[in-house]
């Protein structure tokens, strides 16, 4: 009989494996926003608390250009809602994952990045992994590597010298471990397929500072409408003989024997 601990135990034993290409991404752009905000006259509590509180990885590089300038509120709403637009979209694909997590359901929500957003929706759990909490994990140890390495940034800031320009590519280079990850597990790549023809034909038609968005909404649409097309062939298809119920079996070999 497992216990609440073995179940927590074996959620995050599972969970963290997923979580290693995130770690070196999150450490090495957080150790860039922690020498960042160094470099702007930050103490390292700053991107420690902002890490923690704020979690919005772009947003938090914004805040330190709208913490140098005048205060203006709603400018720093307005930045950061079209920026974390996304999430909307995030949200509404993982309404049915998130049925039945309990009090776990508000830090998913809060901690839930682009990084944990793709292991979460994507990933094979095992059915004998407590599904909450294995994306509780997902997100909480996610959520650490970005905390720890913002917060060593900040911590080494001044001592660090060597020019950091293009490291923000490890975000992409995590992403592209994880599509590749789904690519290999995914047998008809009908998800991949989707969301590369989708971003492309936005990217042309929009260009590179307008299409993640309409690319988003175009995604969740044909997603849910295949998703619904499969429910309902798997309801309408005829069942094998080993997949009918029971007592249809029983009265299946009686009807043969009568025969």
């Amino acid at each position: 009989m497992n216990t609440k601990s073995d179940t927590v135990k074996k959620a995050f034993t599972v969970a963290f494996p997923y979580t290693i290409p995130t770690l070196a991404g999150f450490m090495f752009l957080g150790i860039s926003y922690g020498v960042y905000m160094s470099a702007s006259g930050f103490s390292f509590l700053y991107p420690m608390f902002m890490s923690a509180f704020i979690y919005a990885g772009s947003m938090e590089f914004i805040t330190v250009n709208l913490l140098l300038t005048a205060f203006n509120p709603l400018q720093a709403l307005a930045t950061a809602l079209i920026i974390n637009a996304r999430h909307l979209f995030y949200g509404i694909s993982m309404l049915d994952k998130y049925k039945g997590t309990g009090w776990k359901k508000g830090y998913l929500i809060f901690g839930m990045c682009d990084e944990s957003f793709s292991i979460n929706y994507t990933a094979d759990i095992p059915h004998h992994v407590d599904k909450g909490w294995f994306m509780f994990f997902v997100n909480l140890l996610n959520q650490g590597y970005w905390i720890a390495g913002s917060t060593l940034g900040g911590i080494l800031g001044s001592l660090i010298t060597f020019n950091l320009e293009g490291i923000d590519f490890v975000l992409t280079a995590i992403f592209v471990v994880i599509f590749l990850e789904q690519w290999l597990t995914d047998k008809k790549h009908i998800n991949a397929i989707i969301g590369l023809l989708s971003s492309l034909i936005f990217l042309i038609l929009l260009g590179p500072d307008n299409f993640i968005i309409p690319a988003m909404v175009a995604i969740v649409v044909l997603l849910t409408l295949l998703r619904k097309k499969y429910n309902i062939e798997n309801d309408t298809k005829p069942q094998n003989e080993s997949e009918k119920p029971e007592s249809q079996k029983t009265e299946s070999t009686e009807s043969n024997r009568g025969k």
